[in-house]
């Protein structure tokens, strides 16, 4: 048993491993039956640990279950994926957001097929080396697929972890306490369902903001319970207001109706999707073409109410110019494409927003 740990928790031996057991039991008995999740008794598959934990970052199980399946039917193995053209990936990565996932995705794939033999390798080191995958993918992987003592923390055994030892500082400075939290209740033997157990707790009981403690299974070893204030756990930093930035998106269209494309720069915000041209927002990759866009038409007509999209860091208020095609040749990377065919582009939110507003 890891003997560091949170000054603030500290349990005996015979606690820990009464509440490993009892963690265990409810988890045997009320496992979510999840699509990438094997069986009890099966061998978890690396590659569909790996998927989906990719998909699931900043997105809820809801929406992963039916866009996992139609990954998985069509590229069924690392090396399916690896093959597949990036636009491909980015297309059907649409609706899932944080685009660069999908990017990095690619790229570990190609990775594992050419310098692992497709096979992901079971080294919490070798995992972390992988293009994309951070931390807590390599920690997943390791413990569901190989029983790798990694102690993935995920938000909700964030949640779990900081009320069973009471830490009441608050994020993101409670991190590191909670990290050695939840390595000092790993137990030896099933990382990985334990790993699992936690995460379904947290999804399933040990809730945001209404925990129901008195239906879990660690209420007993739980501080935070005891003390009263479990859920307030984990406390958060008030949030700084994100600031809101402003730009251009240009709707020209042609006489056929066929409305001006180009794909974006490979790196950067929303990285290789397709976009209607924009300027103002986002300087290193769209300002620069805003002028020989602005003169393929000889008038625009600004639609009097803007698109508005949350990002991470910032809010963006974009003004949508409409205007017909002057004839002028369009710089090079942009095409036309009617709007009935758009579904066969990977448009990121932002300009599918665009497009039901000028539609």
């Amino acid at each position: 048993m890891p003997s560091a740990q949170p000054a603030s928790f500290s349990l005996p031996s015979a606690d820990i491993a009464s509440l490993q057991q009892a963690v265990l039991a409810w988890y045997d008995d009320n496992r979510r039956a999840l699509p990438w999740r094997a069986l009890p008794g099966e061998r978890a598959d690396p590659y569909r640990v790996w998927l989906s934990e990719v998909m699931l970052q900043q997105t809820t199980v809801a929406t992963v279950r039916q866009r996992y399946a139609r990954f998985l039917e069509r590229w069924p193995a690392i090396h399916d994926l690896a093959a597949a053209p990036l636009d491909d990936v980015l297309h059907e990565w649409q609706g899932l957001g944080y685009y660069a996932r999908a990017r990095n995705l690619h790229k570990c794939a190609q990775a594992v097929a050419s310098e692992h033999g497709g096979q992901f390798p079971p080294s919490l080191d070798a995992l972390r080396a992988l293009p994309g995958v951070g931390e807590y993918t390599a920690a997943a992987i390791a413990s569901i697929a190989f029983a790798l003592p990694a102690a993935p923390v995920d938000a909700n055994v964030e949640r779990v972890a900081a009320r069973l030892a009471a830490i009441a500082e608050p994020l993101p400075a409670a991190k590191p306490l909670i990290r050695l939290a939840a390595v000092h209740l790993e137990p030896p033997e099933r990382p990985g369902d334990w790993a699992q157990a936690l995460m379904d707790l947290g999804s399933a009981i040990c809730l945001p903001r209404t925990p129901q403690c008195l239906l879990c299974p660690a209420r007993t070893h739980c501080r935070g319970h005891a003390q009263g204030i479990a859920e307030t756990l984990p406390r958060k930093a008030a949030k700084k207001a994100r600031p809101l930035r402003r730009g251009v998106v240009y709707w020209l269209e042609r006489q056929d109706g066929a409305i001006l494309l180009r794909q974006r720069a490979p790196k950067g915000m929303l990285g290789g999707l397709w976009e209607f041209p924009s300027a103002g927002w986002d300087t290193k990759t769209a300002a620069p073409a805003a002028p020989a866009i602005a003169a393929l038409a000889a008038t625009w007509t600004a639609l009097n109410e803007p698109v508005r999209h949350g990002f991470t860091h910032y809010e963006l208020e974009l003004t949508v110019q409409r205007g017909s095609w002057s004839g002028s040749p369009p710089p090079d990377g942009t095409i036309w494409t009617l709007p009935s065919a758009f579904g066969d582009y990977a448009l990121p939110t932002l300009m599918k927003k665009v497009a039901a507003l000028v539609r």
